[in-house]
């Protein structure tokens, strides 16, 4: 059997019924074990996503340093690029830390500070 394109195999789909499409998608599930719509679901439009999730883009606020202060001040040097002393200074009395970060890299920083004691809002 010749190997289809990807190009042949799209085209082939479009002149197929939704249920025929089903059928193909059942199969692929039963042949190689992996649901191809969660591909798809993953690889949606992001203009849909941003709709139910809110923004697209947060500021990452400390609001506390914690206990673990000097943990925080690494991180915060770490992830800003800022000197030791502008560093402190951010932990000693909070304020925003990033601006305009992507709500998935927010989360990270999020875990990230709260791992090491801090208090971090995403507004």
């Amino acid at each position: 059997m010749a190997k289809l394109s990807a190009k042949e195999i799209i085209d082939s789909l479009k002149e197929m019924t939704l249920l025929e499409i089903k059928e193909v998608v059942d199969l692929m599930k039963e042949e190689f074990g992996v649901d191809p719509t969660a591909v798809a679901v993953a690889a949606a439009p992001a203009g849909d996503s941003q709709v139910s999730e809110g923004p697209s883009t947060v500021d990452v606020v400390l609001a506390s340093a914690g206990a673990n202060k000097i943990a925080v001040i690494k991180i915060i040097k770490e992830v800003t690029g800022l000197g030791l002393g502008d560093s402190k200074a951010i932990a000693d009395n909070g304020g925003v830390i990033k601006e305009k970060v992507a709500t998935s890299e927010a989360e990270e920083l999020k875990a990230k500070f709260e791992e090491a004691g801090a208090t971090i809002e995403l507004k």
